[in-house]
């Protein structure tokens, strides 16, 4: 990402990034799956939690982003390929369909806190993208108008990913399972590209392969 010019082409591509990386959709299915047993209130406390740590995580990681890339040394590059991994894995899940099984009415109740955090908040809400971008963006903000840009998309995004998760229980009455689960296999291989192109984005930013232009 160039930030030494801000234009519209800029503002968009990271907005969509962010969306992608944390946007409610990801997100969604895991959530109506962990906390199908909670109450409606519960369910509310769990995503305004969820949705704060994963914001507050984003805000923490572009602030120190650089910083951690530059003590450990390592390079945007080799964040990209971590990340497109990772990335695979979840996408790979979520485009083989539906494969939680039946839930039991017996099994050991969970913490709604602990559940927020993890999986749900990372790395479901802030998944490998976003964790992927933010860093990268960090070592590559050039002034204090594109760190406040940063900065105002990741609450932009933050602040919708609440509006979904606090009004969970009147969209699930509008989402039709069918609908869910094909949206779900669609997006998980749309991932999987996104995944992938990551990976040969930050082998080339390694030097490791020579990544065509994108048509």
């Amino acid at each position: 990402m160039d930030f030494t010019v801000i234009d519209t082409a800029l503002v968009g591509k990271l907005l969509l990034l962010l969306l992608i990386g944390m946007g409610p959709k990801i997100a969604l299915v895991p959530f109506l799956e962990k906390t199908h047993a909670f109450d409606t209130e519960t369910k509310v406390r769990i995503g305004r939690q969820m949705v704060l740590i994963a914001v507050v995580t984003a805000l923490i990681l572009f602030a120190t982003g650089a910083l951690l890339m530059r003590l450990l040394h390592i390079t945007g590059g080799a964040v990209a390929v971590a990340g497109g991994i990772i990335l695979a894995l979840i996408a790979i899940k979520m485009a083989s369909g539906p494969t939680e099984k039946p839930h039991d009415d017996f099994a050991a109740p969970v913490d709604p806190d602990k559940l927020a955090v993890f999986p749900l908040a990372v790395p479901y809400l802030l998944n490998p993208v976003g964790i992927t971008v933010i860093i990268i963006a960090s070592g590559e903000v050039v002034s204090i108008a594109s760190a406040i840009l940063v900065t105002a998309l990741i609450l932009i995004v933050g602040a919708f990913d609440y509006l979904v998760f606090t009004n969970i229980d009147k969209l699930a009455k509008r989402m039709k399972p069918v609908t869910m689960i094909v949206s779900e296999v669609v997006f998980g291989i749309l991932l999987t590209a996104v995944a992938v192109q990551l990976i040969v984005a930050g082998l080339g930013n390694l030097g490791i392969i020579t990544p065509t232009a994108a048509h």
